[in-house]
Formats: C-alpha cells, structure tokens, sequence
C-alpha cells in the first residue's frame, strides 16, 4: 500500500470538519439575526420604504439557512486541505468577512446604520470574494460553494442602497432597539 491515507479515510476527515464548521456557521449566523428584531418583526424597518426588488420576509431565513450551509461546507473542506499553500489566508480571509456578516444585522436592523452597513457589506464582499479566489486555489469546489454568497451579498448591497436611497432620514424614524430577541 502506497497511499498515506485511504479516499474513505479523506473523505471522513472532510465529514469531521463539515459535522463541526456546518452547525457553527448555522448557529453564529442565527445568533446574530436574533440579537435584535429583523425583517417585519422589526418596527424601523416595517416602516421603511423598500425597493420593488425586495424579496418576501419569509425568503431571508431560507436564503441565510442555505448560504450558511454552503459556506460551512467550503470552510471545511479548506480546512481539510491541511498542507495547502495559501490555506491560512484563505481560512483568515473568510472568517474576517463571516464577522462583518454577522455584525451586519445589528448594524442595520439594531442601530439603524444605514450607511455604515453598506460599507461593511462593501467590506465583506470584497473579502468574501477574495475568500472564494482563494479557496479556488485550493479546492475549486469550495469556491463554487462560496459563489451564491457572493451573489447574495451583491444583492443584499443593492437592496441596502435602495433602502437608503428610498428613505435618507431612516435613523430617526424610532428610537434604536434596546431589547435583543434571545431569551435569557
């Protein structure tokens, strides 16, 4: 036998680490929709005007369920390459865009930073693409899961420029939210 390992021992190496990355991702990203009120729940925001692109409430959670799934899976199989050139900045890379992604809801829907959660959607895509360039490097199957993403957050900074465009005094419309909907 020539083989370090064998493809059945590889691939439960990468189920290892999806079994850990997939929840983590999921639960972060939950934690940070549910640190304050969003989407209709949320006053400020049901007060807001909207752009005719708007999706449906009812479309976020999916589209965040699905994009934080895909994005699990391509963090675990970059942290499956372990002698991978460049594997470090790639996995530094991701998880510098992941926080700005998780502080964007509290942003936008908490404070009511309008203009601050578009910088930090222009931050985030610009380190999620680099993200996804690098993982092409190492897996390319990672940065095809990574693709959506890109594309969500491009629409999400479109729909989030809409929505100052459509409403330039939307911080003062109601008193900031001092309450988070995580129950102690």
């Amino acid at each position: 036998m020539t083989e370090i390992a064998s493809k059945a021992q590889l691939r439960m190496s990468f189920v290892r680490w999806a079994v850990v990355t997939v929840p983590l991702v999921l639960f972060l990203g939950f934690l940070s929709g549910r640190l304050v009120p969003s989407g209709s729940d949320n006053g400020w925001y049901a007060l807001l005007a909207k752009p005719s692109f708007t999706p449906p409430d009812w479309a976020f959670p999916v589209a965040w369920t699905i994009l934080y799934v895909l994005e699990g899976l391509a963090l675990a199989m970059i942290l499956h390459a372990r002698r991978a050139r460049g594997r470090e900045l790639a996995i530094a890379l991701f998880v510098v865009q992941f926080i700005l992604s998780l502080v964007w809801s509290p942003i936008f829907f908490g404070a009511h930073k309008i203009v601050i959660a578009l910088v930090i959607l222009a931050a985030m895509l610009v380190l999620a693409i680099a993200a996804t360039w690098m993982f092409g490097r190492i897996r390319t199957a990672a940065a095809w899961l990574m693709a959506p993403y890109l594309a969500w957050i491009a629409f999400a900074g479109a729909l989030t420029l809409g929505i100052h465009q459509l409403n330039p005094d939307a911080e003062t419309l109601v008193p900031q939210s001092a309450t988070t909907q995580i129950a102690l």
